[in-house]
This record gives structure tokens, sequence and C-alpha cells, in this order.
């Protein structure tokens, strides 16, 4: 029986942009179910030590999703296992947010992929960095 390819090549990197917007902050309160005033209060958010509103620190990892999906072929299906996170700066409303998954290692045998994951804003600086796993199906399943 041959082994469905993985869809992914060692060093295979791309990148997805999302600049963040009022509608999405709100959106993802709502889902989320954090209405952390800095989020959402201007008067609260300019006397904290930023001066003004964030937006979520996990919105920008949801990003990561966005990258992740787009590593393989469009004929395997991404599962993603697990996610390390650092925080590095402050996402601020109207930032662009320019996230990077890079395959930094693949297990053929357990069809998972090892992925360097970064968040930069639009003046280059890293808002995010971390690594996640995830697990390579064909599509659709082939057991």
């Amino acid at each position: 029986m041959t082994t469905p390819s993985l869809g992914v090549t060692l060093g295979r990197k791309v990148s997805v942009t999302n600049t963040v917007t009022e509608a999405d902050v709100a959106a993802f309160a709502k889902v989320s179910g954090d209405h952390n005033p800095i989020h959402s209060d201007a008067a609260y958010a300019s006397k904290t030590r930023f001066k003004q509103r964030l937006a979520h620190g996990i919105l920008s990892a949801a990003y990561i999703s966005a990258a992740l999906v787009k590593l393989p072929d469009p004929a395997v299906t991404v599962i993603f296992l697990s996610q390390s996170l650092r925080f590095r700066r402050p996402v601020f409303f109207g930032d662009t947010i320019t996230t990077t998954a890079e395959v930094t290692a693949v297990d053929q045998e357990r069809r998972r992929a090892t992925v360097s994951t970064t968040c930069t804003n639009q003046t280059g600086e890293q808002v995010l960095v971390g690594e996640a796993e995830i697990l390579l199906d064909a599509y659709p399943f082939a057991g």
C-alpha cells in the first residue's frame, strides 16, 4: 500500500496578512467571551501602560490557523495538534499582521509536521512567535 503524500516539504513557507479592525475585535470578544475592557473601553485603555485599546493577543494566534491550512496541497487536511506562543508586542486596532508558517520538521510515518509560526506587524516587529505541530491527512481520509 502506498502512503499518501503529506502535501508539505521541509522549508515550505506561507504567509497570510490581516488588518485588525474594530469589528474583528468585537466579534472575537463575543465568540471568546473575553470582554476585558482593555479591548473595548477606550477610556479604560488610555489609563493602562499601552495608552490605547489592544486587540486580543489570541486573535493574532488565531491567524496562525489560516496560515497552517495553506501549507499543504489542497488534497490534504490540516489538523492543528499543538501550539506554543510567546507574545512579544501588543497589537493595536489598525495594525496589519503578517503571519508566516514555515515547516521545520516532517515525520512521514506519523503524518505530522512541526511548523515555526511568526506574526509581525506592519513595521516588521514580531508580535508573536511560536511553534505548531500539525497532523496531515489525505482527503478524503485514507486511513
